[in-house]
C-alpha cells in the first residue's frame, strides 16, 4: 500500500486571469498529484523584490504519494502549462503561476534544487497567512515553532487584502455550487455520452430525454408531414411532465442536476416541422409550460459538422434515424444556434467538438471537462 504524505503548497499568480489560473491548477493538482483536501483563501499583495502587478496568493493542503522529487517536476510542469518562463539568472520576474513546496511532512530537504521547507518561507507575509488560514497548528520542523507563532514572529509588514471569493478543491465541488446544467446539441452531437460520463464522474443527478418511448418517433421519420404535430405535442408533454417531476425532487445523495436536453429544444424542433397554424398554438401551449419549469444555470452547446453527425447517428444504428437528411441535420444546427442569442453570453457556451471524440478518448474528455470548467469559473468570479 503506497504512503500518502501531507504537503503544503503556495501558489501566486500576477499575470493574466489570476484567479483563473489559481482555480485550474488546483484542479490540476488533485487529478494528477493527489488529493487537494484544503484550499486557503485568497490575498492580494504587491510584489515583493521587482516591479510587477500585485500577486494573489493561496495556500493549498495536498495528500499524494509522489516523493518530494517527483512532486517537483510536475510543479515545474503546471507552471510551464500555465506559461510561466524561467530565466537563467534567477531574478524574480511577474509570472502567471508559481507554485512552491512549503512543507513535504516533516521532511528537511537541502538538495540543489530542492529545499524543505521553503527557506524563505518564515519571510513571506503572503505565505504564512494563508498557512495559518489552513495549518495553523503545523509545526515548522527545524525551528519548531508552528504557523501561528512564525506569522507573529515574522518581520515582513506587507499589507494583504483578503478576497471574498473562493477557491474549489476539485472538479467535483465546483459542479456541485450549480444547481441545474444543460448539455445540448443536435441529434448525433454526442450530448447524452457527455451527460451520462459527467454525471457518473462529478455525481450529478442525470436527466436523459425519453425520446426511446415516443410512439410516434419512427413514424415521423417516414412521413413528417402526418406526424409532426403528434410527435412534437407528445414531446413536450413528457418533456413538462419529467422536468417538472425530476428537477423538483430534491436527491440527498447527488450534488446537482445535468440534462441531456433543455425543454426549449420543443420550440426549436417544432419551428422546423410544424405547419405555420400548427406552430403558433404550439408556440402557445410551449409558453404556458415554460413558465412553471426550471431553466439551466449555465447551457453548453455541442456544435458538430453535418458529416461527422451523420457519422454519429449511422453508427448507433438507430433504425428509424437511418432517413434523416442533411438538410434536416443542418436545419436544426442553425435553430439551435439562431435560439442561444436569445441567452446572456454568462450563461452559455457554445463548443465546438468536430475534433474531439470524447467517448472514445479520455485525453479529448478531459479537454472537454476543462473548457466546461472555464466557463463555470467564470460565471462565478467574473459576471
Amino acid at each position: 500500500m503506497e504512503v500518502k504524505h501531507l504537503v503544503y503548497l503556495s501558489l501566486g499568480s500576477n499575470m493574466g486571469n489570476r484567479l483563473m489560473h489559481l482555480q485550474k491548477a488546483i484542479f490540476e493538482l488533485d487529478a494528477d498529484a493527489g488529493a487537494v483536501v484544503k484550499v486557503s483563501p485568497i490575498y492580494e499583495n504587491p510584489a515583493m523584490g521587482f516591479e510587477g502587478d500585485d500577486f494573489l496568493n493561496i495556500c493549498v493542503g495536498l495528500e499524494t504519494v509522489l516523493d518530494p522529487f517527483q512532486l517537483l517536476n510536475l510543479l515545474l510542469k503546471i507552471e510551464l502549462d500555465h506559461g510561466r518562463e524561467r530565466f537563467a539568472d534567477g531574478k524574480y520576474t511577474s509570472r502567471p503561476l508559481d507554485i512552491d513546496i512549503i512543507y513535504y511532512d516533516q521532511y528537511i530537504i537541502d538538495e540543489e534544487n530542492l529545499i524543505v521547507p521553503h527557506p524563505h518561507m518564515p519571510d513571506r507575509k503572503f505565505v504564512l497567512k494563508p498557512l495559518a488560514d489552513i495549518a495553523p497548528q503545523f509545526y515548522h520542523p527545524g525551528s519548531k515553532k508552528d504557523t501561528r507563532n512564525l506569522l507573529q514572529e515574522s518581520r515582513d509588514k506587507t499589507k494583504l487584502a483578503k478576497l471574498d471569493k473562493k477557491l474549489f478543491r476539485n472538479r467535483k465541488e465546483l459542479f456541485a455550487r450549480f444547481q441545474f446544467l444543460t448539455i445540448e446539441g443536435t441529434i448525433g452531437a454526442g450530448k447524452t455520452s457527455l451527460t451520462q460520463k459527467i454525471a457518473e464522474d462529478l455525481n450529478g443527478k442525470l436527466i436523459l430525454e425519453r425520446f426511446a418511448d415516443n410512439p410516434f418517433l419512427p413514424k415521423f421519420y417516414e412521413d413528417q408531414s402526418r406526424y409532426a404535430f403528434p410527435l412534437e405535442m407528445s414531446f413536450l408533454a413528457d418533456r413538462y411532465q419529467q422536468f417538472t417531476e425530476d428537477i423538483a425532487q430534491f436527491d440527498l445523495f447527488k450534488d446537482f442536476i445535468i440534462s441531456d436536453y433543455d425543454v426549449s429544444k420543443s420550440l426549436i424542433f417544432g419551428g422546423i416541422t410544424l405547419q405555420q397554424e400548427e406552430f403558433e398554438l404550439y408556440r402557445k401551449l410551449f409558453n404556458l409550460m415554460h413558465k412553471e419549469i426550471k431553466k439551466p444555470e449555465v447551457y453548453f452547446y455541442l456544435y458538430q459538422n453535418t458529416d461527422r453527425l451523420l457519422e454519429n447517428i449511422a453508427k448507433r444504428g438507430r433504425s428509424y434515424e437511418k432517413n434523416i437528411e442533411r438538410d434536416y441535420l443542418e436545419k436544426i444546427n442553425a435553430a439551435y444556434l439562431n435560439y442561444l442569442k436569445t441567452i446572456p453570453e454568462a450563461n452559455k457556451l457554445i463548443i465546438n467538438v468536430e475534433q474531439f471524440d470524447f467517448v472514445e478518448n479520455q485525453a479529448d474528455y478531459d479537454t472537454m471537462l476543462g473548457i466546461m470548467e472555464e466557463k463555470l469559473i467564470a460565471n462565478i468570479f467574473f459576471t
